[in-house]
C-alpha cells in the first residue's frame, strides 16, 4: 500500500476543505494518507513557505483559495512540481454563478461572518450547555428540541452538534426510579424526540465508560435485566406520549442529528410552527 501525502490549503479556517476531504476519503479503504493542513494562506510569502514542504512531500493538493493571484501562483508551483491540484469548490461556485446570474464575491471566510446567524448559534450553544442532563427544566419551553433517553444514549453529544447548527436543545435522562418533571409532558413549542438503542450496545458503551473512570465494570449500571427494563420503560414513555423515536444503535452523532432535523422539517411542512434551519 503506497502512502499519499494530501495537502489541504485554505485562505480561511479550512473547516470546509477538511470536511470535503474527509467525506471523499471515507469512500476508500486501506489507505495510508498523511494530511498536511495549511489554513489562513493569504499571502505570497506564506504560500512560498508552504511549497517547500509540499515539494519535500509530493502528493495531491486540494485548495480553497479565492484570491486569484494566490491560487494562480499555487497552480504554477504545482505544475512545475508535476503535482495534481484540485480547487475543491470551483464546480459548485461556477454553477451558482450561472444560476444566480452574478459573480462570487471572492472574499475568504465569508461563511464565518459574525452576522445574526452566528450570534444565534452562540446563543444556542450557551442554552444547550446550560440545559444538559435535565438541568433547568423551567426553561424547556424556550428550546427548539428536547431529547429524551436513557443514560449513554448519545443525548449530550447530539445536543451539542445540533446547537452548533443553531438549535437550542435540552436533554433529559429517562430513569426508571426518577420520573422526569411533569413539565416535560406539557411542552408545546419544542420538538420532543426519544432516543433509544439496543440494550447490548448500551451495556458495551456503559462498560467502556466505567472503565474510563477506573470504576468496577460489573455493576447494576450494566446488568442486562436492569438495562432491558430501562430501555423498555423509555420506549413505553415515548409511545404513550406519541413522541418520534430514533434508534441510535448504528447511527453516528451526525446521522442522529440529521434525523432530528428531518423531523423538524416534517413538522414544519405539516403546518406546525417549528424553528427554521440554521446551517453552518
Amino acid at each position: 500500500m503506497s502512502r499519499l501525502h494530501l495537502h489541504l490549503l485554505s485562505d480561511s479556517t479550512g473547516e470546509t476543505l477538511e470536511m470535503v476531504a474527509k467525506a471523499a476519503l471515507a469512500q476508500f479503504e486501506d489507505t495510508d494518507v498523511v494530511r498536511h493542513f495549511w489554513p489562513m494562506v493569504r499571502s505570497r510569502q506564506h504560500l512560498d513557505r508552504i511549497m517547500t514542504d509540499i515539494a519535500a512531500n509530493p502528493g495531491l493538493v486540494l485548495f480553497t483559495l479565492v484570491n486569484s493571484e494566490t491560487r494562480t501562483r499555487l497552480e504554477e508551483h504545482c505544475r512545475a512540481l508535476g503535482l495534481p491540484s484540485v480547487p475543491a469548490l470551483d464546480a459548485v461556485t461556477d454553477a451558482l454563478e450561472d444560476v444566480l446570474g452574478q459573480e462570487a464575491k471572492g472574499k475568504p471566510g465569508r461563511q464565518h461572518l459574525m452576522d445574526d446567524a452566528y450570534f444565534e448559534r452562540v446563543e444556542a450553544i450557551q442554552f444547550t450547555i446550560a440545559h444538559d442532563d435535565g438541568v433547568a427544566w423551567e426553561d424547556w419551553e424556550e428550546a427548539d428540541i428536547v431529547l429524551a433517553g436513557v443514560s449513554r444514549s448519545s443525548k449530550t453529544p447530539t445536543s451539542i452538534y445540533l446547537a452548533n447548527r443553531g438549535y437550542k436543545v435540552a436533554n433529559i435522562p429517562v430513569v426508571v426510579e426518577s420520573p422526569p418533571p411533569s413539565a416535560l409532558f406539557g411542552l408545546r413549542r419544542p420538538l420532543i424526540v426519544g432516543l433509544t438503542t439496543a440494550p447490548e450496545r448500551l451495556i458495551q458503551v456503559r462498560r467502556n465508560r466505567l472503565l474510563s473512570l477506573n470504576q468496577a465494570p460489573e455493576t447494576a449500571y450494566v446488568d442486562i435485566e436492569k438495562v432491558n427494563r430501562e430501555v423498555q420503560f423509555a420506549r413505553r414513555m415515548f409511545a404513550d406520549n406519541g413522541w418520534p423515536v430514533i434508534d441510535v444503535t448504528r447511527r453516528s452523532i451526525e446521522e442522529t442529528a440529521a434525523a432530528v432535523i428531518n423531523l423538524l422539517n416534517e413538522r414544519h411542512a405539516a403546518g406546525e410552527p417549528a424553528p427554521g434551519a440554521k446551517p453552518l
